[in-house]
């Protein structure tokens, strides 16, 4: 493994990261197609998908360490998952899997901040555990008629494509489920209000109500019975590609506490003299490179067409625990100034925590690394 950066990607990397650190936060509200507008003049609403359809055709390597300068340089975590979330849930699903119709239809629109994706699997009692999904798609002629609530859909009040998962086969269990491309206008569709939550605040999120939707056959992704399929191949870039993001605003919080601590003096020195303080910067750092390589390395092996089962369940876990103990980590050192909002510290906090939640919980990692140990 080479991990020594080209030109292209250090270049890449820089333009990302300087662009973005401009952008205005959203405090209040949510995200508005400006901010979508931004993302897309950058390619970051296409950066996976193939050039052929308007993306940038970055591969999982390259694609992870422009999105780790997203979330370097961008202070709102929402945007920057927003965006990513609509990628590789919604985007890549449909790149890989979609029909060649399918493909023409929708993704150049997604590539160009067109059209916002959206991701539809989550149920109140199906989150985790797919096989308790009770949203239904019956054939009926040359249409699928779906029925269900997805209880927890990000980007849901913006997106006008949602991927939406269904049993068309419930004996069969998680071998049972499809998966779909829904536009926003299909009768029967309806998106609820946005709800609160701890962190990632500018993304919306809503329940997504199918009422006997009625969709073209040809919206199947890939072939029937194979969403469950189609959802791991999409976690691949999710849970490596996205968390990229968590590493740059790891790298953020880094720098922060080191500008803070070598200048903040309390009892005639500065705090970082402090080794309590200046040793708990010494540990972000580490779990901090720790996270990075083995992310780096779950998208090499990405990329030379490995399973890499094991590296992405291990990149996830690092990543998202990391990102939550250097939010604490941050406040802890900022002091009451990290309880406030001035200094984004609580706010970076807020955001890491539901990282541990999405696109597989700390316990489903854990538990596929156990499983790849045979055990």
């Amino acid at each position: 493994m080479d991990f020594a950066w080209d030109s292209d990607q250090r270049e890449r990397y820089e333009l990302v990261r300087e662009k973005t650190r401009t952008w205005p936060v959203t405090e209040n509200g949510f995200l508005t197609r400006e901010d979508w507008g931004r993302c897309a003049a950058l390619g970051l609403t296409g950066l996976s998908v193939p050039a052929e359809y308007g993306g940038g055709g970055l591969g999982f390597l390259d694609t992870a360490l422009t999105v780790e300068a997203f979330g370097r340089g961008c202070q709102d975590m929402g945007l920057v998952f927003a965006t990513m979330a609509h990628l590789f849930a919604c985007a890549m699903p449909i790149a890989e899997h979609g029909g060649a119709e399918l493909r023409a239809a929708t993704l150049p629109g997604l590539c160009s901040g067109e059209l916002v994706g959206a991701n539809a699997i989550t149920e109140d009692e199906a989150g985790s555990d797919v096989t308790a999904m009770t949203t239904r798609a019956v054939r009926d002629g040359d249409d699928y008629v779906i029925t269900g609530v997805k209880s927890f859909v990000s980007n849901a009040p913006i997106a006008d494509v949602f991927t939406v998962y269904a049993s068309t086969d419930p004996a069969f269990g998680h071998m049972g489920v499809s998966a779909f491309a829904v536009s926003r206008g299909t009768p029967g569709l309806t998106v609820g209000e946005p709800f609160r939550k701890v962190g990632l605040e500018s993304v919306p999120a809503a329940r997504v109500r199918l009422d006997g939707c009625r969709v073209p056959a040809d919206a199947m992704l890939g072939v029937r019975g194979q969403g469950a399929a189609i959802f791991q191949s999409s976690m691949r870039w999710e849970r490596t590609c996205l968390f990229a993001g968590y590493l740059g605003l790891t790298e953020r919080l880094l720098d922060a506490v080191v500008e803070h601590s070598g200048e903040r003096r309390q009892f005639g020195r500065r705090v970082s003299d402090n080794q309590a303080v200046s040793h708990r910067i010494a540990r972000l750092r580490l779990r901090l490179e720790a996270a990075r390589l083995l992310l780096w390395r779950a998208c090499w092996r990405l990329d030379r067409g490995e399973r890499a089962v094991l590296d992405v369940a291990m990149a996830k876990l690092a990543v998202s625990e990391g990102a939550v103990q250097a939010g604490l980590d941050a406040v802890q050192i900022f002091g009451g100034a990290g309880i406030r909002g001035e200094a984004g510290v609580e706010r970076a906090l807020r955001d890491a925590l539901p990282s541990t939640v999405f696109s597989g919980t700390t316990e489903i990692q854990l538990e596929q690394i156990v499983k790849e140990l045979g055990l």
